[in-house]
């Protein structure tokens, strides 16, 4: 249960970083809502990456922060590709694709 609190938060690690560029890229009542996505995101991240390293079963502090850290990012990635139209360049993706086998690494090598 652990992982997918990690996992989830991760995603909403994702939404608070989106939420903040399309802030930044708004006035008025949208930039409002958008901070309010980005509070709320936060939020929730935090809460579901302490729920992940605490408790039974605890995932380890060090490995649960990269995971969550690395899940927000590669999908913060993704968010910019798609909805943005950032670059897609053969770096960009390789290292990503880096960064996602170091995240499935973590866990395989950690102790469940």
């Amino acid at each position: 249960m652990n992982w997918i609190f990690l996992i989830v938060g991760g995603l909403f690690e994702a939404l608070f970083a989106f939420s903040l560029e399309r802030m930044s890229a708004s006035s008025g009542k949208t930039a409002w809502l958008w901070f309010l996505s980005f509070f709320i995101s936060v939020s929730i991240s935090m809460f579901l990456l302490f729920k992940a390293i605490s408790g039974d079963n605890a995932i380890a502090v060090g490995t649960g922060y990269a995971v969550w850290g690395g899940i927000g990012a590669v999908f913060t990635v993704l968010a910019g590709i798609i909805f943005l139209g950032e670059s897609t360049a053969f770096w960009r993706i390789f290292f990503l694709c880096t960064l996602v086998i170091s995240i499935v690494g973590l866990n395989l090598v950690t102790k469940h």
